[in-house]
């Protein structure tokens, strides 16, 4: 039986965006530290630079990086995610924020005019058709020496592996497209980019991590995460 296809309609008619993602909308969640931490570690954008980030979700890097770059967009084809952004951003007004639904394979933004593009979390979300879309907007929407920074699961850790079964833990249904690392630089250099950086991290449980940081090179079972950055030449 061929399953549906997970797209616009998905996020919002789901629960995705309102149901249990307390450590999701929590900034001080021991989840949301690591993971905004980890993404500023591929490239951590200077007070100048404007960003885009595409499938923003909750926002999370637009409230993490707005009181410190000069302008940050957040983009989501989902209308749920872009009211609740907005909701939040009456609540708590940042100069420089600001939120567009939009798709990230057409966001109608200027041609480089960004520094900056943040995929967090987003390219397991998208079918392989819809990536390579995803990626060349970026790669137009950037200015010259602009940078795309990648960030998604690694599908050969042993937790995704249990994950895809229903073991112990519960399988990501809009997880449809799993890129590994070899084939995300793939996608960047085909439309032009040059691969800057490319390593595996750890994941945020404790214990866990320290195990991963030191054995990931050898054991793929302990690789994480996926970080990738790439630069417009």
């Amino acid at each position: 039986m061929t399953e549906e296809r997970i797209g616009r309609e998905f996020y919002d008619r789901s629960d995705y965006f309102e149901g249990r993602t307390e450590h999701l909308q929590d900034l001080d969640s021991p989840f949301q530290k690591y993971r905004i931490d980890k993404v500023l570690q591929i490239y951590d954008p200077g007070p100048e630079e404007r960003v885009l980030d595409v499938g923003c979700g909750w926002g999370t890097f637009c409230w993490a990086l707005g009181p410190r770059v000069g302008e940050i967009i957040g983009v989501d084809f989902s209308q749920t995610s872009i009211d609740l952004c907005e909701q939040r951003l009456a609540q708590r007004r940042i100069d420089g924020v600001s939120f567009l639904c939009a798709d990230a394979r057409n966001t109608g933004l200027g041609a480089e005019s960004f520094d900056l593009v943040i995929g967090a979390d987003l390219v397991e979300h998208l079918y392989p058709e819809d990536s390579e879309a995803v990626v060349a907007e970026a790669f137009r929407v950037l200015k010259k020496g602009g940078r795309l920074s990648l960030w998604t699961p690694h599908r050969g850790h042993f937790l995704e592996m249990l994950k895809a079964r229903n073991i112990v833990l519960q399988r990501d249904v809009s997880h449809v497209d799993y890129k590994s690392m070899k084939r995300l630089k793939t996608m960047v250099t085909n439309v032009g980019f040059a691969v800057e950086r490319a390593y595996y991290a750890e994941s945020h449980l404790i214990g866990l991590r320290s195990m991963e940081r030191v054995f990931q090179e050898w054991v793929p079972i302990l690789r994480r995460r996926i970080a990738v950055l790439a630069r417009k030449p």
